[in-house]
């Protein structure tokens, strides 16, 4: 254990557990994942009628066995992701060099070569959890992330420990503007998961996504229309069991927008939402299913403040 951590001593043979598990071979972590698809899914069936509810809101053109396999299909994918991410712990950078691949990478390249930060839009698609690390040990240049800190000091100590250690740098949301503002001038490439729900009262932004109204956090478009940064949406794709091809592709150049009419305005986050939504029609079980994605209604979400529309 990294003598810097500070964890409460009752969780120490926990950290130590989780530690030897990542030691084993993914072949051998997958077996573990067949064995926990069946528990998760068929004994605790964790959050299985959300993710059902999640399924028939966004795919109402298929019929319920349709669903259910998607389903069945999301729940042993993300079962690879739990041993996935438990991997990551102890994973060598030659066997992650192995396992991601960066399909286009001199798209990222030429950008940070013009001495420019540069934002991804990615999203909790495939391996999230993976791609920050890849970029670290692929990229030449710093690669950073932001985050928001666990609640529980044991999982936030385990998952800081575990992201940074090939290299990455971590950027606690909360300090985002500020780590901005002292870094313009560096080249890099800052990570962003742009597809988790809003606070009620953070919400600025509803658009169409999956047949609902659904609302999106603007920060990447913020943070880029301030600093000039320009702005990539990251499309994961699993090619074979924990393998992943990573395609860039151009949201903005970071140019000034050509006008500044209200069809513009929400021009970044509208284009991320349009390109997640058709990777994840590309790959339904791919996406995480398991969060509560519509539980703020536009209605509901837009009384006693103002909303943009």
């Amino acid at each position: 254990m990294n003598k810097s951590i500070n964890i409460p001593p009752q969780y120490y043979p926990l950290w130590y557990l989780l530690k030897g598990l990542s030691l084993l071979p993914l072949p051998v972590l997958y077996v573990l994942s067949d064995f926990l698809y069946v528990l998760v899914y068929y004994v605790i069936r964790y959050r299985k009628q959300v993710v059902l509810l999640n399924l028939r809101k966004a795919f109402p053109e298929m019929d319920e066995q349709e669903r259910q396999q998607v389903a069945r299909d999301f729940y042993r994918q993300f079962m690879d992701v739990v041993v996935e991410i438990l991997k990551l712990r102890t994973m060598h950078r030659d066997e992650m060099r192995r396992r991601i691949v960066f399909a286009n990478q001199e798209l990222l390249d030429d950008f940070v070569r013009q001495g420019k930060t540069v934002i991804t839009m990615g999203s909790h698609s495939c391996n999230w959890e993976w791609v920050l690390s890849a970029g670290a040990v692929q990229f030449g240049f710093p690669a950073e992330g932001i985050y928001k800190p666990l609640n529980n000091p044991f999982f936030e100590a385990f998952m800081l420990e575990t992201r940074s250690r090939l290299g990455a740098r971590l950027i606690k949301m909360k300090d985002t503007l500020r780590d901005f503002a002292a870094k313009r001038q560096v080249p890099r490439v800052v990570a962003m998961l742009s597809d988790q729900t809003p606070m009620r009262h953070e919400i600025t932004f509803w658009t169409q996504f999956m047949h609902q109204d659904t609302p999106f956090y603007e920060g990447a478009e913020k943070l880029a229309k301030r600093f000039g940064c320009p702005v990539l949406f990251l499309d994961t794709k699993r090619t074979s069991r924990g393998h992943y091809t990573l395609t860039f592709e151009l949201i903005s150049d970071g140019s000034p927008p050509v006008d500044a009419t209200a069809a513009n305005e929400h021009f970044i986050t509208e284009s991320f939402a349009r390109k997640l939504e058709a990777a994840i029609r590309r790959a339904p079980a791919n996406y995480l299913w398991t969060h509560k994605r519509w539980k703020h209604r536009r209605e509901a979400a837009s009384s006693g403040f103002h909303v943009e529309e």
